[in-house]
């Protein structure tokens, strides 16, 4: 008998497959796959890969609430009516949002015979647009900034600044904070020269030397840049000194009864161990980073997120700062995606031993 196959579903089963693979290489899973032949998983952190059927759902969620608490209720018809006629008299560059119908709205309970043949106005509005942009003015904003920019720059400039900065920040911090955690991890010598240093240092905040940079570095690209590494090297060090602390000694011991160096020791047993350690602390680095970087952009900046920030708050244009914001998180998140993938490449190890 001829075996049957079903229909062919039009390539549905290869945009199934590619989404498939895109979610399993961000670190998602479909539940199961891994963890299916293991006795006990609670606990087991190489099977904590994250569910797609619960992250869609709390997304959604967000903006559920979101819309519904900045969403007008209750606006009698004839005012909206009122708010679309005089957006199709406008001409391409005037604008009437919903910020200006309740501007109206407000003046006509004050001076209704301003507003002939409306009928009165009133509205039910949770959370003001004054406190937090509803999510259709915010994307209002967001497709503004993306095509005009801000302040003589594009959308695409600002974020390149600041990206910019940050990993010139984040590098440094890096290059020099975990050789000088290694050291304190390996040799009472250097441990006793740095320590002072960095239990002095650590625990200042960055955004309290602002001034004392300004004054060092001036108010160019130096003075940001180094406000960035004070901010990483101090989370780089303590990360590269756990990191040796956490390496099993007996590792240490079977390699030196080998016949193992101390330089194929660092390389083959101390940097591996070392390793999540270092890229976890790269992790929280980067979070770190670009909390400061905004305020990192006061020091003289004319473009950047940071100083996207700031301007729009003198003006009070919460949507085009919350847009900003927004950018920063996604560009943290994409990072944070990086950084999971090296995780993946580097130490595949990791939670299985």
């Amino acid at each position: 008998m001829a075996e049957t196959r079903p229909p062919d579903s039009g390539g549905v089963g290869t945009i199934r497959g590619t989404l498939a693979a895109l979610f399993r290489r961000f670190g998602y899973r479909r539940g199961g796959t891994e963890s299916a032949g293991k006795t006990v998983t609670f606990g087991d952190a190489a099977v904590v890969k994250g569910s797609l059927a619960w992250t869609i759902p709390s997304l959604l969620v967000i903006l559920a609430v979101w819309y519904l608490a900045t969403n007008v209720w209750g606006m009698p018809q004839e005012w909206v009516e009122h708010g679309e006629q005089v957006r199709a008299g406008l001409s391409a560059d005037e604008s009437y949002g919903q910020r200006d119908l309740l501007r109206d709205c407000e003046a006509s309970q004050e001076n209704p015979g301003d507003y002939p043949g409306l009928p009165p106005c009133s509205y039910t509005q949770w959370v003001s647009e004054r406190v937090l942009p509803s999510p259709a003015q915010l994307w209002d904003a967001s497709w503004n900034f993306a095509l005009y920019g801000y302040s003589g720059f594009s959308m695409w400039d600002h974020l390149w600044l600041s990206f910019s900065r940050l990993a010139k920040g984040l590098f440094w911090g890096v290059i020099l904070g975990v050789p000088i955690g290694l050291a304190m991890g390996l040799s009472n010598r250097w441990r006793g020269v740095f320590d002072p240093i960095v239990e002095l240092l650590r625990p200042i905040p960055p955004l309290a030397l602002i001034p004392l940079f300004i004054v060092w570095f001036g108010i160019g690209e130096e003075g940001k840049v180094n406000l960035l590494l004070f901010a990483s090297i101090w989370i780089m060090v303590i990360a590269a000194r756990s990191g040796v602390l956490a390496v099993n000694i007996s590792k240490v011991h079977a390699a030196y009864s080998l016949g193992a160096s101390k330089s194929q020791i660092l390389r083959h047993v101390i940097l591996p161990n070392a390793l999540p350690e270092i890229l976890t602390g790269v992790r929280v680095a980067i979070g770190v980073c670009w909390g400061t970087l905004v305020a990192a952009e006061l020091l003289g900046a004319s473009a950047g997120l940071g100083f996207t920030i700031f301007k729009a708050r003198q003006f009070f244009l919460l949507d085009l700062m919350l847009s900003a914001v927004i950018l920063i998180s996604i560009l943290g998140v994409t990072m944070d995606i990086v950084m999971r993938m090296a995780e993946k490449r580097l130490i595949p190890w990791r939670g299985r031993g």
